[in-house]
């Protein structure tokens, strides 16, 4: 068989990454509500005990997977081949595969995936990796971990998001400190990662020989280390939730713990409301809006996830609880 030929008979899957409240699933649900006619299989990995992201996606036709037992990078690399090995045994044919990795994962390992299983490199092909950048936050975190290096490092497609956050001085400052890490990377300046799907996906971008010149042990299988002192939290309570106590509540806390908390992000029930509300915030600034009615059997919990440093859990989970209804 051609190269053409086998080309051709592969499905494209694009790894979408970035660090944590970049922006990955707003781009995500962009890419499914729009309207182009295809059809594309969805693989969410999470850090954390709870599985939120899930729910964070809209509600489409595309079948939505999700791995929350551990690092996309780590241990579920072995759920993603037999995820994907799965979905090529099918008869209903995908346009595409989408993987949304947890924002604390290397997208190096990943990538491998599509090389070192046989059956998934003769059905796939690494179409690229786009990276979901925060124009606001990117140079602290570019001081204080390493994964969101590796993120830029390995992007063929950059999502600057975000960039109504920053002055244009700000944002070149950002775009240089990209190009010091990735000279090659197609890059994008948006907010709400709003960008035309023809600039992220089926892009033929990923070149095994250009990242094998630059990372000669790319396909060597080693393992993956996480920044220790990154931890998640995650918390579940029954009763209905009060708005108003919640607000009060995860305002003080952002703003008195907002530089530890890297990222915040629930689904809640209120009171009196029969709509899920989703929360995300990224250190100090919060976001939410209701997503979508509750289903018939659906569990009405809310739920919320902390990701960051010095987390303690027992003043986390009295604060979250105290935001129940009467």
């Amino acid at each position: 068989m051609s190269d053409a030929s086998k080309t051709n008979d592969q499905v494209p899957v694009t790894v979408l990454t970035g660090y944590l409240g970049a922006g990955k699933t707003t781009l995500l649900n962009r890419i499914l509500t729009e309207n182009h006619g295809q059809k594309y299989a969805v693989v969410i990995n999470e850090f954390g005990e709870l599985g939120i992201d899930n729910d964070l996606v809209v509600d489409t036709d595309e079948e939505v997977f999700e791995m929350n037992n551990g690092c996309i990078c780590c241990t579920v690399r072995g759920d993603l081949i037999r995820i994907v090995g799965g979905l090529m045994k099918r008869q209903e044919k995908f346009d595409g595969i989408i993987i949304e990795t947890t924002g604390l994962a290397n997208p190096a390992p990943v990538a491998q995936t599509f090389f070192v299983d046989d059956n998934v490199r003769a059905r796939t092909r690494l179409d690229a990796i786009v990276t979901v950048v925060d124009a606001k936050h990117l140079p602290a975190r570019l001081q204080d971990s390493t994964e969101a290096a590796e993120q830029i490092a390995f992007a063929d497609v950059i999502i600057l998001n975000k960039t109504d956050l920053v002055t244009e001085d700000e944002l070149v400052e950002v775009e240089r400190l990209i190009r010091q890490i990735n000279h090659f990377a197609r890059i994008h300046r948006t907010m709400r990662s709003d960008v035309a799907i023809t600039k992220v996906l089926n892009q033929g971008a990923f070149d095994l020989n250009r990242v094998l010149e630059a990372h000669p042990d790319f396909l060597a299988d080693e393992a993956h280390e996480h920044n220790e002192d990154v931890t998640s939290m995650s918390f579940e309570v029954e009763n209905p939730i009060d708005p108003e106590r919640f607000n009060a509540w995860i305002g003080d806390l952002l703003a008195q713990k907002g530089q530890d908390l890297l990222r915040t992000k629930g689904i809640l029930s209120y009171a009196g409301e029969d709509r899920r509300f989703a929360f995300q915030a990224v250190h100090m600034i919060a976001d939410g809006d209701f997503i979508g009615p509750w289903k018939v059997d659906d569990e009405r919990k809310s739920r919320l996830v902390f990701i960051g440093r010095n987390l303690n859990r027992p003043q986390l989970r009295r604060g979250f609880e105290a935001c129940q209804a009467n």
